[in-house]
């Protein structure tokens, strides 16, 4: 019996590789072997960027936070601490939104721990 070769698997394969690879310079986005490593590389870079970019954010808040909480006498570490010690449950995230678009607000949450 004649071997079998499944090109259209192969092909759709290819395809969807070529595919993701699109936009690329020059050969790393039409020949397949360049192009496969590409897109490896690119859903590492993905892969691990998704967890930077959480970090990033935090780092971000946080400068923010202690911009605003300086603005009123106080350090990021004790503005957090006695927010803990009152029992004010804001996240990092709502707290510099409120440092950077809503400062009354931020205000009043710095006066009721102090």
């Amino acid at each position: 019996m004649p071997r079998s070769v499944n090109s259209v698997a192969s092909k759709a394969r290819r395809k969807k590789l070529l595919k993701q690879a699109k936009g690329n310079w020059g050969s790393r986005g039409n020949v397949l072997t360049v192009a496969k490593h590409t897109v490896e590389k690119g859903l590492q870079y993905a892969y691990r960027d998704r967890k930077a970019k959480k970090r990033s954010f935090r780092a971000l808040w946080i400068q923010r936070i202690n911009a605003g909480a300086r603005e009123h006498g106080l350090s990021y570490s004790q503005l957090m601490g006695k927010l803990h010690e009152k029992g004010i449950d804001l996240n990092r995230k709502v707290l510099a939104d409120l440092a950077m678009n809503n400062p009354d607000s931020f205000k009043s949450v710095v006066e009721s721990v102090k």
